[in-house]
């Protein structure tokens, strides 16, 4: 970047900030109208008061003015109090479209600013720098052909907003956005700011509550609005750039990106706990993903329609086209074609029948027939003779432009828009398994049989040709929904292709014999084939899930006996030698802490690469991220950069949840960015991984060593509270909202794994939100300071150490990095009044005093290791961000927690308090939306 780029886009970064805080100025302006509106001036008043009473408070913690801070809040009468919350929480639905549009802006400005200049964490930012290392062009190649991306929408209940309110929002983001338009006139800006009053009032008067939780096909529908309102577009926009950039620096080349990046969904496939998925479900989604892709085609090709106007009076089409034309009309009806009467457009007949056909996609009985596109190939085909029928007539950049997008849309969506995994609990199999087995008189005791006697009759029955399965048996409902689930995959790759489902995802793999199970299951339906030659065919593969501690540990000689077997290394050849691993951030971290958790799952990562590596096998690592930082949560970049880089080489996955998805993906804009930082980390992981940095091998394996005992140190500190001490369990349910986050219609699935009360039982997503909404954010950072001061004490030697490893050292800076985030989302003044409602004070004094102590330890331990005045000092607009939101959070989880201490008063009584309820759910959705994460 020149030095005039850069003090230009300094001088800009005052106004862009002021811009910002004009919008945000703008619609609380507007918020308060409404507020006068419908609930008066005073209403508005008793807001403006409690906002600026804890402002003054956050600058100057003065007792007395706490104390009337307090009162004021618990004085207000129902009515109020329910007014009151709802307009702090929509404030922060405003304040998140004002940012969310500021990013676009801050990138369009830059875009502006800078001219030639080149933005980091660009796409082609990553390009240039492979340019500048003197890589050569067939190293670029073969970087592009072995990245591989697939981000995973997932059905977790962690997304608070209703689809309803969601769509007012991105009507609000639009309309701010005009505010930037520098031809508006006077009446054309006052028209707009009539227009943002009403959407907030609409929003005002809409139930942000669900009255019932979502149902699966619900959730289907929520994952597939981002498909068709931005990544339609938005994904191939990030190749056209790739693809741009490649030219530009890399010019000669006909370059054309392979799909390294693409999105898949666990929604209506993971039935890991939610009995509502079931294989009919798992079905009508597959149905509906095919519906939406081919109503896309049908919208793009009706573009290209009103696009392609060439008249053959003017150009010569190519033979191929007319040839093309002349045989749809042996086959297809003319239904479309009859509405293009022109006999002179040929391009505009031809995609009336690509239309036709598209419509006749949808009709099973004509499966098979040249009437409709059987696959996907087939629309490809045609839209390839349009290309190579416009560049015969020199309309290149028509063909470039029109028709390359749409080409690109189609590899990339096919007709099934995304990969579905399925995912199930292996405890499910086992029981299958075990009454199969028992009906067929092979074995009575299946799963009494020890590991090795499982993973021999496994083997063996993996290469018998016979079935164990038979249609004249009558099997409990559990067995028969396992078996269904495979006869459905089986019918979807037949209907389909292949591609719409490749993957079984095992929760709580323990062993070689749960991976076993799914492939005997796969064989009964023929997705396992071994022909009478030998030969192995296997379309669906067995994805462990590696969750708790244990279960990483034990990852890498699982692995290793299954590439042993013969008959599974076979089932994994037939796959291109690829296996796909499932690494669970969440569990891993709520079993073991954070510190732990992020070094086991690097050592797992490493452990069961080497293992793979030494029977030939590529692995595809499946990364389990929550959206919150208790759960891996981090931005997309820094998830993929944070692994170590020879471990990318098969491909990554990661899980997009819960509100992950509507902050990245409800706007094109961010939709566009989010994916191009996550091409520039996935290019630049790539390079590592091709050219690694030379570091020290004593020095990293001192580095490890270090990080080994922090880990070990943090894992006893955390367990000892979580699991060791008997007040922990009172502690935690009385002191957060976790009861009451059940009630919260957010999610088709059960927030237990079991009707039980257990800590092992709970599941990983009610675990992190309800310490969050309590403003400890404990699973996110606790442990760490205890574990970094165990290894440095007071020698300043091992401190400096840490600094370096701070600097140098990606897993260490990672690691403290996303340990800063967590402190300083974190309020344990605010979490104190929530453990004022644990009964028990000897608990309540006990463990909170623990936890503050930890608190503060860990947050000296990390400015000294940083070297930073305050937490987050690295990230300014982020600490900026937390420290103006937190104002007016407070009152919230003030409001809440007088709630939820009247809420339970009443029904210890046995009595219930419908709207108190109501008032609870409320504050936590503000919470939520104002601390931006949930789970």
């Amino acid at each position: 970047m020149s030095d005039q780029a850069t003090s230009t886009l300094s001088a800009n970064r005052p106004q862009a900030n002021n811009l910002l805080r004009r919008d945000v100025r703008f619609l609380g302006n507007i918020l308060g109208e409404v507020l006068v509106h419908q609930g008066g001036r005073e209403l508005l008043d008793i807001v403006e008061q409690i906002r600026e009473t804890s402002k003054s408070l956050r600058a100057e913690f003065v007792p007395e003015l706490f104390g009337e801070f307090k009162s004021k809040i618990a004085s207000l009468n129902p009515e109020i109090r329910h007014q009151v919350i709802r307009a702090f929480a929509i404030y922060f639905q405003l304040v998140n479209i004002a940012e969310q549009n500021h990013r676009i802006r801050r990138k369009r400005d830059y875009e502006r600013s800078a001219g030639e200049g080149v933005q980091r964490g660009s796409i082609e930012s990553a390009v240039q720098d492979l340019k500048e290392r003197g890589i050569a062009i067939e190293d670029v190649q073969q970087i592009l052909s072995g990245i591989s991306l697939e981000l995973v929408m997932t059905a977790h209940p962690t997304e608070a907003t209703r689809r309803a309110v969601l769509d007012i929002h991105k009507r609000i983001a639009e309309d701010v956005m005009e505010l930037d338009n520098p031809t508006l006139t006077y009446r054309e800006r006052e028209k707009l700011r009539d227009k943002l009053l009403n959407e907030v009032l609409i929003l005002w008067q809409t139930d942000e509550l669900r009255d019932r939780k979502p149902t699966v096909i619900d959730e289907v529908r929520n994952g597939l609005y981002y498909f068709d309102e931005t990544l339609f577009e938005a994904l191939p926009a990030v190749y056209e750039e790739l693809e741009r950039c490649l030219d530009k620096y890399y010019p000669g080349e006909n370059w054309h990106v392979p799909s390294y990046l693409r999105f898949g969904s666990w929604i209506g496939g993971d039935r890991d706990g939610n009995p509502s998925v079931t294989a009919k479900i798992t079905w009508e989604t597959l149905t509906l993903n095919r519906q939406l892709a081919l109503k896309k085609y049908e919208e793009k090709i009706n573009e290209l329609v009103d696009q392609l106007s060439f008249s053959t009076n003017i150009v010569e089409v190519s033979e191929e086209l007319i040839e093309s034309i002349k045989q749809d009309r042996q086959f297809v009806d003319v239904k479309c074609v009859e509405l293009w009467r022109n006999a002179k457009e040929p391009y505009r007949i031809k995609l009336g029948f690509m239309l036709e056909k598209l419509a006749n996609a949808r009709d099973e009985a004509l499966k098979g027939s040249p009437m409709r596109y059987n696959d996907a190939s087939e629309l490809l085909a045609d839209l390839g003779v349009i290309d190579r029928s416009l560049r015969h007539h020199f309309a290149d950049h028509v063909a470039d432009t029109h028709i390359g997008k749409l080409v690109r849309q189609v590899e990339l969506f096919g007709f099934h828009l995304l990969q579905l995994d399925i995912r199930q609990h292996s405890q499910e199999h086992e029981n299958a398994m075990s009454e199969i087995l028992t009906k067929m008189n092979i074995v009575s005791n299946y799963a009494q049989l020890s590991e090795d006697e499982k993973i021999e009759l496994l083997h063996k029955l993996l290469n018998d040709p016979r079935p164990l399965t038979s249609s004249h048996l009558d099997y409990t409902e559990s067995t028969r929904e396992c078996l269904d689930v495979y006869h459905t995959v089986y019918r979807a790759q037949q209907e389909f292709g292949v591609d719409c489902i490749s993957s079984y995802l095992i929760s709580m793999t323990q062993g070689a014999s749960d991976m076993l199970e799914v492939m005997v299951f796969a064989k009964e339906v023929g997705l396992f084939v071994k022909d009478v030659d030998g030969t192995v065919r296997c379309t669906l593969q067995s994805v462990p899930l590696f969750e708790t501690i244990d279960d990483l540990h034990a990852a890498p000689g699982i692995m290793k006996q299954l590439f042993e077997l013969p008959i599974y290394r076979q089932a994994v050849e037939a796959r291109g030698n690829l296996h796909e691993i499932m690494l669970g951030y969440s569990d891993s971290n709520k079993d073991g802490g954070v510190v732990t958790a992020n070094w086991e799952l690097r050592v797992a990562l490493n452990e069961i690469t080497a293992a793979a590596g030494e029977h030939g096998v590529k692995l595809k690592f499946f990364h389990g991220r929550g959206g919150a930082l208790g759960r891996g949560g981090m931005p997309l970049n820094r998830s993929i950069l944070a692994q170590p880089p020879h471990t990318v080489g098969g491909g990554i996955k990661i899980t997009e949840q819960g509100e992950v998805l509507s902050s990245r993906y409800s706007m094109q804009g961010i939709a566009y960015r989010s994916l191009e930082q996550a091409t520039w980390a996935l290019i630049t992981a790539a390079r590592l991984a091709k050219y690694p940095q030379q570091q020290e091998q004593d020095i990293v394996a001192e580095w490890n060593d270090i990080a080994r005992s922090i880990s070990e140190t943090a894992l006893t500190k955390y367990q000892d509270l979580i699991f060791r001490d008997p007040g922990f369990m009172t502690f935690f349910k009385e002191s957060t909202p976790l009861p009451e986050v059940g009630e919260l219609n957010i999610g088709s699935r059960p927030s237990k794994r079991k009707n039980s009360d257990r800590f092992e039982d709970l599941r990983a997503i009610p675990w992190v939100f309800a310490w969050t909404q309590s403003r400890y954010l404990l699973p996110a950072w606790y442990a760490a300071g205890t574990a970094l001061q165990t290894y440095a004490g007071d020698d300043e030697k091992k401190m400096d150490t840490l600094k370096t490893m701070y600097e140098q050292f990606p897993f260490f800076r990672s690691l403290i990095d996303n340990l800063q985030m967590a402190l300083a989302k974190a309020d344990l003044l605010i979490a104190k009044e929530y453990a004022d409602m644990i009964s028990d004070q000897e608990i309540r004094d006990r463990i909170f005093t623990q936890i503050e102590e930890e608190y503060k330890l860990t947050s000296d331990l990390i400015l000294q290791i940083t070297g930073q005045e305050e937490i987050l000092d690295n990230v300014p607009v982020i600490q900026e961000s937390i420290r103006l939101r937190n104002p007016y959070v407070d009152p919230l989880s003030y409001m809440q927690v007088q709630l939820l201490s009247e809420l339970r008063a009443i029904r210890e009584q046995d009595e219930d308090a419908p709207e108190l309820l109501r008032e609870v759910l409320l504050t936590i959705n503000g919470i939520a939306a104002g601390l931006r994460n949930t789970g």
